[in-house]
């Protein structure tokens, strides 16, 4: 496997390896990778890969928070894939809007159907506008929607 450049590094007050164990339980082809135990023998760094992305989680403390400034786009086939993410990742956190949420441990992802960047790059204006119109009345996305709108 050649190295990975860039690694998202994300900062945990406490929980780095319990979120690293439940993404890689949510995505396919993702593994804990490495754990660095602190002084205390809990988990330090934690190095894990999400479907062949490698990322790196701190037990940070509680110093800095995750904003929306920095989210995880999941891609999904279609709305059977869109609802499984959004159930899993939205329990014990938040929705937002246009398919955005906060998940349990403060970590902000986008669960994004393939079918919202193909009618958002149509080359027909008026489509794109009502497609965007329909998405920004959405909290988690629905796809029958954003064709219907695309096709009116």
């Amino acid at each position: 496997m050649s190295q990975q450049k860039v690694i998202p590094f994300l900062w945990f007050d406490t929980q780095a390896e319990e979120a690293a164990r439940f993404y890689v339980s949510l995505v396919p082809n993702s593994s804990i990778d490495t754990i660095v135990p602190g002084p205390t023998g809990s988990a330090f760094v934690v190095g894990f890969t999400l479907d062949g992305v490698r990322y790196t989680a701190l037990n940070g403390g509680p110093t800095f928070k995750h904003t929306e400034a920095f989210s995880l786009v999941i891609n999904c086939a279609d709305q059977a894939e869109v609802d499984r993410y959004w159930e899993t990742l939205c329990e014990g956190g938040s929705p937002s809007q246009c398919g955005w949420l906060k998940d349990r441990y403060g970590i902000f992802w986008q669960v994004v159907p393939t079918a919202l960047p193909r009618l958002m790059n149509d080359p027909d204006p008026a489509k794109r506008s009502r497609v965007m119109q329909a998405m920004m009345q959405m909290t988690k996305i629905d796809v029958a929607k954003l064709e219907a709108a695309g096709s009116n």
